[in-house]
């Protein structure tokens, strides 16, 4: 990695002391310590904290709703049980990710607010519609396997409290993994029509989960900062070329293909040459224009009307009144 030049930061933000503190800061950093909530930290690094572990964390919760849709067509008994603990645990790595990002400063009623109205960001790949059974297997494989590969990294990454969050869910993603897996490697022994049908659902899917590592290296704005104070490990680009190391040869193992014509691995340099997603369609999924980012949201709204009168009740249990459960 090329050495980064030291950020220029408002003078407003860093002046005088707080040039101590940034200097310490950064040599915690650098011999890989944690920064923990009661630390100083640079405000930058605070929003850049905040922004991905709530992207993270609105992207477990309305992740779960394409999966959730089902649950009650799962073939059999046993993919019934498995797709609800599913969708349970991604629900629950919501929750905690938003208490990291509480650690922050930051609301729990503001984020999902942020959420609901449409102002916070969530990974465009759960904006497309599961079409059949084996949709829901390449999604807990394949967009699982991809986000166990970006959460691995940072997994390591400065901040205490995610570090920590991400251990868990790490462990948990790994089952989704072999759950999805399994899915699809039944799908691809059997029938010739449950071939097709997962061949099908690989060639929508690809596209999206190409675009879910984020923009490439040349254009993405953030990278620089996010790096530097290691609240990334990898770039986009490296995380996705892990990816297609560790997952491209296992998709062909089952004889399935993939629909990118320029997918081939270069000899000389070790790197995987892929045709580069169409950035200006997922940038458009991702700011409200996807084929379900509407339906996406509006559950999401259903479900946190439907339980207002729990956080009601809860609210004045913990100011010892009573109020009618309606």
């Amino acid at each position: 990695m090329t050495t980064l030049t030291p950020l220029a930061p408002p003078k407003t933000e860093f002046d005088g002391s707080e040039e101590d503190l940034l200097a310490n800061f950064e040599a915690k950093i650098a011999a890989n310590e944690k920064i923990e909530p009661t630390d100083w930290m640079p405000e930058l690094y605070r929003k850049q904290v905040i922004r991905m572990v709530q992207n993270h964390g609105n992207s477990e919760i309305v992740g779960a709703l394409p999966e959730r849709e089902w649950i009650a067509h799962a073939p059999t008994f046993k993919r019934k049980l498995a797709l609800t603990a599913k969708v349970q645990d991604e629900v629950g790595h919501a929750q905690l990710l938003y208490s990291v990002v509480e650690t922050l400063g930051k609301p729990r009623e503001t984020i999902i607010q942020e959420l609901l109205d449409g102002t916070a960001k969530y990974s465009n790949v759960f904006n497309y519609p599961p079409e059949t059974w084996a949709d829901v297997g390449v999604i807990a494989w394949l967009i699982d396997a991809a986000a166990i590969v970006r959460q691995l990294l940072l997994r390591e990454g400065s901040y205490g409290p995610y570090s920590r969050a991400l251990q868990r869910i790490c462990y948990e993603e790994s089952f989704h993994l072999k759950h999805g897996y399994d899915i699809c490697v039944t799908l691809a022994l059997g029938t010739k029509q449950q071939k097709d049908m997962l061949q099908d659902a690989l060639n929508r899917w690809w596209e999206p989960i190409m675009g879910f590592f984020g923009p490439s290296d040349r254009s993405s704005i953030h990278t620089e900062v996010l790096m530097r104070w290691k609240i990334k490990m990898k770039s986009n680009d490296a995380i996705r070329q892990e990816f297609l190391e560790q997952y491209v040869p296992k998709i062909y193992e089952l004889g399935l293909t993939l629909p990118d014509p320029e997918l081939r691995k270069d000899e000389e340099t070790g790197k995987w040459l892929y045709t580069e997603p169409d950035w200006e369609e997922l940038k458009r999924v991702i700011q409200g224009g996807g084929p379900c980012n509407a339906e996406r949201i509006g559950l999401r709204r259903m479900a946190h009307e439907d339980g207002e009168w729990v956080r009601r009740a809860l609210d004045a249990a913990s100011r010892s009144e009573t109020i009618p459960l309606q």
